[in-house]
């Protein structure tokens, strides 16, 4: 995106000479104003695939000369004047259906392509990964840690080990130390699949962390503990009945292929506020409603840009499709600020009664 600055052009914050009237004051003003508007153009939606050729289920790129911005301030390209046209009579009810397809059709790019690498092959994307990141930091690799929004500069070890989920993915586990001190180690897994026909990482999440006991350090698995852990020898396909780390699973590729540079924003049903949220993890158990049979999972996000502001997200998932999908998402409990902290306060509740809990 080319922005315009004074190195783009020596002569372009050049103004006239200030005359008697000072009319150069107005033009100062409206240059202001619409500097931010060309430096800070939003970036496509859905990759600048045509949001209209989403919503009908065809992955179509464009050059986005055709598009359309969002009162949220969101671009959506199009193949065609037609289907600007047609997207546009029901703009709110196509964004979800082109988000929930295009999302739909990332996750299934998780599990497609497996075949073409192995366990050994994501172990040495994983290495060269770390230990490249790491020359470019002074030695360092970074760890994003949502739980407690920090990050992390941490010195790596080895790769552990790494496990495979069919049509799921690669899970290496990776060992490091503080910056520091070499006996303060972290467990970091890291989730890798296939992505355009290349190995990526889809998720990094710190299994263990480093806890001390008097002059000692000890490593403590966090709970709830990630989704491809719960597996220890199933593969999918083995029984009718949907587990729970495959309906955690659909939900976290969904975070994962629809947020946007690790956020993702969320329409409150309620205020019509634009959240944009960062994920932090998925509650367990999971629940079956006993009526329709659909899943449900209650997740942790932080609101982005805080500390301590913390919303309950429930998703919503079936198999109509054939496939686990996640076909709804809402606001279940949001932070209010009460006696000098932010608590979470529930918009509805459930019962018990009506839902049976996931195994």
């Amino acid at each position: 995106m080319r922005q315009l600055t004074p190195k783009a052009d020596p002569h372009f914050m050049r103004l006239p000479p200030r005359n008697k009237r000072g009319w150069f004051l107005p033009f100062l003003l409206l240059f202001a104003l619409i500097l931010p508007v060309y430096a800070f153009a939003a970036e496509p939606e859905f990759g600048g695939y045509c949001a209209e050729g989403l919503v009908n289920h065809h992955l179509i790129k464009t050059d986005c000369k055709i598009n359309w911005t969002s009162k949220e301030g969101k671009l959506y390209c199009f193949s065609n004047d037609d289907s600007k046209t047609d997207f546009l009579k029901a703009p709110e009810e196509n964004i979800s259906k082109a988000t929930d397809n295009y999302a739909a059709n990332n996750i299934e790019q998780i599990g497609g392509g497996m075949d073409k690498f192995t366990s050994d092959d994501a172990q040495t994307y994983v290495d060269g990964l770390i230990k490249d990141q790491s020359a470019k930091n002074g030695g360092v690799f970074i760890v994003d840690d949502p739980v407690t929004d920090t990050s992390i500069p941490l010195i790596y070890e080895k790769v552990d080990f790494t496990r495979t989920l069919d049509g799921y993915g690669f899970f290496p586990d990776v060992i490091f130390h503080a910056k520091g001190d070499e006996a303060e180690k972290y467990l970091v897994d890291f989730w890798i699949a296939p992505k355009d026909g290349k190995l990526a990482v889809y998720e990094t999440r710190i299994y263990e962390t480093p806890v001390k006991e008097g002059d000692t350090w000890t490593m403590m698995q966090r709970q709830p503990k990630p989704w491809w852990w719960i597996p220890a020898s199933e593969h999918p396909g083995q029984t009718e009945q949907k587990r729970s780390w495959e309906i955690m699973s659909a939900i976290d590729g969904y975070i994962e292929t629809t947020a946007q540079k690790g956020v993702l924003t969320l329409k409150d049903d309620k205020t019509g506020e634009m959240i944009p949220l960062q994920f932090v993890d998925v509650h367990q158990p999971v629940r079956r409603l006993k009526e329709n049979g659909q899943y449900f999972a209650c997740t942790d996000f932080r609101k982005a840009g805080t500390k301590d502001q913390f919303y309950d997200i429930d998703f919503w998932l079936d198999t109509k499709t054939g496939k686990m999908m996640v076909t709804n998402v809402k606001v279940h409990k949001v932070p209010v600020f009460m006696n000098g902290a932010y608590v979470q306060i529930p918009r509805y509740n459930f019962d018990s009664k009506t839902f049976d809990i996931v195994p």
